[in-house]
């Protein structure tokens, strides 16, 4: 899921004198900026609920429907297999990809509030352009609107949670993004649940009700503070230690607002954060943080599954109504999961959520595979049994990625980019992300009518990869400060030999009281 965050983790030279007490104001600025996971959820969660229903299908995609008609109880992998059809899913994330370009430049040169204000703004005008639309290039032109909104909003929200959160909560604070996220996939096919019975215009309220958490956001972004981060970057100094003391409700915050100022100057000293990035030293943050891990979220087919979810159970033969009630039961499981990996990551540990989950995914995705093989066909109607069995199947992979690459798919990066290279390593992993997710979004129904229940063996393949990606790649870095992750690569069976520098001796020495699990 394209979703998530990046932690502020400076020098932390003093991180044992920082000080803390809970506030309303903090909470109220956690909450209002957390919504912006609910703009990402709630696109999630309606886009595929729309698409499968008949009205919408009437006015803009009137062949997908007699084709559906010709099959309503039947199945058929090829229902809703059309182009155009899945353009409307994927031209979100297409736009949220070269928006996420702009944001960057914004959040950077003018804080993360300015991006959340724009993201709403933006969001906003996307859904009211689909609530109105009648063709489908103003479908097309509200869903541009949606992902530059869904753009600026995933470069600004989870960085504004970091930075704002207490060091020794800031994973928990983080993970609100993603909890956001799961709730609005899960409001958002309640909602489609009871649209698809308003005839002839249910699909036109579902989709504009984008607006109602916009507006939330944008009225409540109006009063939120700026990080300290971002205006210890703009060089206000003096108002950045005055929102400093009031989010942590106390005056003494000196060692906090040392090191956020030491942070902003050696970021500031780095001239080619990119071309950095590039180092032998930085090779394994390149390759497991800012590629590997968020091309695999994607691959994981969970998205496909969030996005189609209503239409992959049409298409198994089940009714409308109880397809997108199903589907509602099965996003169900990302809330659940999301408050799993929230209370317990840091406990057991990134490893252990990913190579647990994936085992599980995995299993999930071959079980899903045999019972279509077996059960599955032209013209046949699956039995109860059966269908109870998919979508228990289905719940059963959704809660397992709800608690590893959903939310870890955007943590562990963030744990891995030492600090001269996080904007740089920040831009590419949401613009890897962005990119899988449109590209999933505009070939899955296709790939689904071609490759029929091979499409599941298919990501089965995919999930055992990248498990065997996380066991031999990863270390553990639960509990291991920042600034000590490189010593894992330097420690690390594979990586030790890679990020040595030529001329560089080895470092032996291993992060203090940390058991190096890799």
């Amino acid at each position: 899921m394209a979703g998530g965050g990046f932690t502020d983790a400076g020098p932390l030279k003093r991180a044992h004198l920082y000080e803390y007490k809970f506030t309303w104001y903090f909470f109220n600025a956690c909450i209002v900026a957390a919504l912006g996971g609910s703009l990402f959820g709630y696109d999630l969660g309606v886009s595929g609920g729309v698409t499968s229903m008949d009205d919408f299908l009437k006015v803009f995609f009137p062949k997908v429907y007699r084709r559906k008609q010709l099959h309503i109880k039947e199945t058929d992998y090829c229902k809703y297999d059309d182009q155009i059809l899945t353009l409307f899913t994927s031209s979100l994330y297409f736009a949220g990809l070269l928006s996420t370009f702009f944001a960057s430049h914004l959040t950077r040169k003018r804080g993360r509030r300015a991006s959340i204000l724009v993201g709403s703004v933006s969001f906003f005008l996307g859904g009211l352009i689909n609530a109105v639309a009648i063709n489908i290039p103003m479908l097309i032109i509200g869903r541009i609107f949606l992902g530059i909104g869904i753009g600026f909003g995933n470069q600004a929200v989870p960085l504004y949670l970091s930075e704002i959160a207490p060091a020794k909560i800031r994973g928990q604070v983080n993970q609100l993004f993603q909890l956001t996220t799961c709730l609005g996939i899960l409001i958002a096919n309640f909602i489609n649940y009871g649209t698809e019975q308003i005839h002839p215009w249910g699909w036109r309220l579902s989709l504009g009700l984008a607006m109602l958490p916009a507006s939330v956001m944008f009225i409540g972004g109006l009063f939120l503070p700026e990080t300290p981060n971002s205006l210890v970057e703009q060089e206000k100094l003096e108002e950045a230690r005055r929102v400093l003391e009031k989010i942590r409700g106390t005056t003494n915050v000196e060692a906090e607002f040392s090191d956020l100022v030491d942070a902003s100057n050696a970021a500031r000293a780095v001239k080619h954060p990119f071309r950095n990035l590039l180092r032998r030293k930085n090779r394994p943050q390149l390759i497991i943080g800012a590629l590997g891990i968020p091309a695999f979220q994607q691959l994981t087919g969970n998205n496909s599954i969030l996005f189609y979810a209503p239409v992959i159970l049409q298409s198994l033969g089940f009714g409308s109504a109880a397809s997108l009630y199903s589907s509602a039961f099965t996003s169900g499981a990302l809330v659940i999961a999301a408050l799993i990996s929230m209370f317990l990551v840091d406990k057991f540990g990134r490893r252990k959520f990913f190579l647990e989950a994936g085992c599980e995914m995995f299993f999930c995705m071959i079980a899903v595979a045999i019972t279509l093989k077996l059960n599955f066909g032209q013209d046949k109607e699956l039995s109860r049994g059966v269908s109870v069995f998919l979508v228990f199947a289905i719940w059963l992979f959704v809660l397992a990625y709800g608690r590893s690459w959903g939310p870890l798919g955007w943590l562990v990066p963030s744990e891995l980019f030492p600090l001269e290279t996080r904007s740089a390593g920040q831009s590419i992993v949401v613009c890897v992300n962005m990119f899988f997710t449109a590209v999933i979004a505009q070939c899955f129904l296709a790939a689904m009518c071609h490759l029929q229940y091979g499409i599941f063996i298919l990501f089965a393949a995919l999930i055992f990869l990248m498990t065997c990606f996380i066991y031999f790649l990863l270390p553990e870095t639960k509990q291991v400060p920042i600034e000590e992750v490189y010593l894992l690569w330097e420690n690390h069976p594979f990586w030790k030999t890679i990020v040595r520098e030529e001329g560089e001796p080895p470092i032996k020495e291993k992060p203090a009281d940390v058991k190096l699990d890799v």
